[in-house]
């Protein structure tokens, strides 16, 4: 059985986070220029901490969508169900780096940035590799963060395709969406954050697929009965 009330809710939090990263993204400051020049942009702006908690807070509504749709579609038993747990946990895991993530990048990089732009000329070269060391450690967090994300996606996913308890696109969008984020964070592992077309081909489709099955989602809960019986799994 799938619940529709918490398939509704399931869609309504995805929805959310993706509109709130997107909204947030487009107002983080940087460019696709030197690392210096990067630097100097973190330093002086004065909402970039919260720019930042406010990433969390989308990133925690997203993966809310995501284990709220694990008890949505009421997978008890065989391989789907399996599928579902660890996707879950995948889920969970990502949370968890996400926070470490923004704290670092927030938090840590803002205040070495700070440090480095109102250091003095014979400490500058000292304070500079000490935020692009936070720079380096905030790669590695994105990476696992976008890894395990996509793991959750491709397995929740593959549960949707397995039961067919929502249409088996959706399943299949989702399970894309994760693909790309997973070769993304493969990507920012290698390369860091470069703006070159590997890292933005990824990015877009991880986040441009999740937003079209969010809607999709939202609209299959809402049109959907009171309770719908699946073929068991």
């Amino acid at each position: 059985m799938v619940d529709r009330k918490l398939l509704r809710l399931s869609a309504t939090l995805l929805l959310i986070g993706i509109v709130v990263e997107f909204v947030l993204n487009f107002l983080h400051p940087g460019c696709v220029c030197t690392e210096q020049a990067e630097f100097t942009a973190y330093a002086n702006s004065s909402i970039w901490t919260a720019i930042h908690l406010g990433q969390f807070v989308g990133e925690a509504f997203l993966i809310a969508g995501l284990l709220v749709l694990f008890f949505a579609l009421g997978v008890s038993q065989g391989t789907p169900r399996w599928l579902g747990f660890f996707g879950a946990i995948a889920a969970g895991v990502s949370l968890a780096l996400a926070g470490v993530l923004y704290a670092v990048d927030g938090v840590a990089l803002k205040q070495a940035t700070d440090a480095w732009a109102s250091a003095p000329a014979a400490e500058q070269a000292t304070r500079f590799a000490s935020a692009e060391a936070i720079r380096w450690l905030e790669w590695g967090t994105n990476s696992y963060w976008n890894i395990t994300r996509g793991l959750a996606l491709v397995l929740l996913g593959s549960v949707i395709v397995w039961t067919a308890r929502v249409p088996r696109p959706i399943g299949y969008l989702m399970s894309v969406s994760g693909l790309a984020f997973i070769v993304l964070g493969w990507v920012v592992g290698t390369e860091g954050f470069r703006g070159t077309p590997t890292h933005a081909v990824p990015t877009d489709a991880g986040y441009g697929f999740l937003f079209v099955l969010s809607i999709w989602l939202l609209i299959v809960a809402w049109r959907m009965k009171e309770s719908v019986k699946a073929a068991p799994a």
